[in-house]
């Protein structure tokens, strides 16, 4: 009885995803039957009569392929687990320029409307991808959607000459070998689409070169932009910090060089100024580069950098850490970084008392989960943001950054990088 319920069930099931195949895999064909049986409808007297159904046919199919590829690719990755890249290519932030003008990474446009509209209609009519789902749309009613027919064609006829009885005994016969077939093929007539999605329906190796080539020029940019950035910042706190106190130090030298012999207690109150203006210029540029590379980070690794961050942070910090090899520098930099980064959003902006941050370190990657108690509603949005430039920061090391903040809070960051021990 036990096989017996569980074979019902497995029909059931692929009897019910065969449907499902079905009406995705057959929906851009129907659309081209639907133009044709309106083309017949009109007659050959009609103008109409061939112009409308070629027009159906295109705007059709073009606009079908894509909801159609994403809902294969839903089913495919919900029945089997496997998951199959998209492969489509982003569209660019739109930028509006001191002139006043848009862009959008192919040209002006007088408003962001139109800047968007133009951007959309030159990525879906360049892109590769597009042209793949075509592709997939025209062979997928051919082989998956063919043996997905048959439970339901099965079906159909054992309604029709079992449930009728009007064609007799040839009828019945044909409706028991329908129902037969529909019960026999029901568990594996689905089983056609994942190997025909995932061989039609996967970005090439050309597009995925591209893809790469892509994203590494844009964390180029920001790596570009970003160094600038910390040049700027650190030559204006030289600047506005340590060369002010420095040139101060300097005069108050001189002037007490020039009271020594006239107002010799004058001039040791201005040595003793300049002494702790000495000591303060040290002080900044000591905090300087600590910004740059702070000591503790190079001297006793990653760990020991953040739990010395937790001390000086307001907040209630608690690290837990399973690391034990340090990674290569550049990556402990990046990781130190991002987590003080988060903390500082945790203070400003979400109004967080405790935090807690976890590092773990997997075979081939470190995985930093930081988990505040604030009031949530964290985004790394794609147009700019802290966590979105963190996001381009990560991805230099081919590091991903995930946000988990429902409103109310709590926020969950997952940081992780792949490394190799040192």
């Amino acid at each position: 009885m036990r096989q017996l319920g569980t074979w019902s069930a497995r029909v059931g099931v692929g009897f019910l995803r065969a449907c499902a195949v079905v009406a995705v895999s057959m929906l851009i064909p129907a659309v081209w039957a639907a133009a044709v049986a309106l083309g017949i409808r009109w007659g050959p007297g009609n103008p109409w009569s061939w112009l409308a159904p070629v027009v159906l046919v295109g705007v059709g199919t073009l606009a079908l392929s894509r909801p159609v590829c994403r809902a294969v690719r839903h089913l495919v990755a919900r029945w089997t687990g496997t998951v199959i890249p998209a492969g489509y290519r982003e569209a660019p932030p739109v930028t509006r320029m001191s002139t006043g003008y848009w862009w959008n990474g192919f040209g002006y446009e007088r408003t962001r409307r139109d800047a968007l509209m133009d951007q959309k209609w030159r990525i879906r009519w360049n892109d590769p991808a597009d042209r793949r789902d075509l592709r997939f749309t025209a062979v997928v009613p051919l082989t998956a959607g063919l043996v997905a027919c048959l439970p339901p064609a099965g079906l159909a006829a054992a309604v029709l000459g079992l449930g009728t009885g009007r064609y007799g005994a040839p009828g019945r016969l044909a409706g028991a070998l329908g129902l037969l077939v529909a019960v026999a093929v029901a568990p594996y007539a689905w089983r056609a689409l994942p190997p025909v999605a995932v061989r039609f329906l996967r970005p090439s190796s050309a597009m995925a070169l591209a893809e790469r080539v892509e994203e590494l020029t844009a964390q180029r940019a920001d790596a570009t932009i970003a160094q600038a950035a910390e040049i700027r910042r650190i030559e204006r706190d030289l600047h506005d910090g340590a060369q002010a106190r420095l040139v101060g130090l300097g005069l108050s030298l001189a002037t007490a060089e020039k009271l020594m012999e006239t107002d010799p207690e004058r001039a040791r109150a201005l040595m003793r100024e300049a002494r702790a203006g000495a000591t303060a210029s040290l002080t900044e540029l000591r905090e300087l580069v600590r910004g740059i590379n702070p000591p503790v980070l190079s001297d006793r690794g990653l760990v020991d950098a953040l739990r010395a961050l937790a001390l000086d942070s307001p907040l209630d910090v608690t690290v837990d850490a399973d690391l034990r090899h340090r990674p290569d520098p550049p990556v402990e930099s990046a990781l130190y970084f991002a987590v003080a980064e988060l903390l500082s959003n945790a203070v400003k902006h979400a109004g967080a008392t405790r935090v807690r941050i976890t590092l773990a370190r997997g075979d081939t990657n470190i995985v930093i989960e930081v988990l505040d108690d604030g009031r949530g509603g964290a985004h790394a949005r794609d147009g700019g943001g802290g966590l979105a430039g963190l996001r381009r920061r990560l991805a230099a090391f081919d590091g991903t950054l995930e946000i988990i903040s429902p409103a109310g809070g709590p926020t969950r960051a997952t940081l992780e990088v792949p490394c190799a021990s040192s």
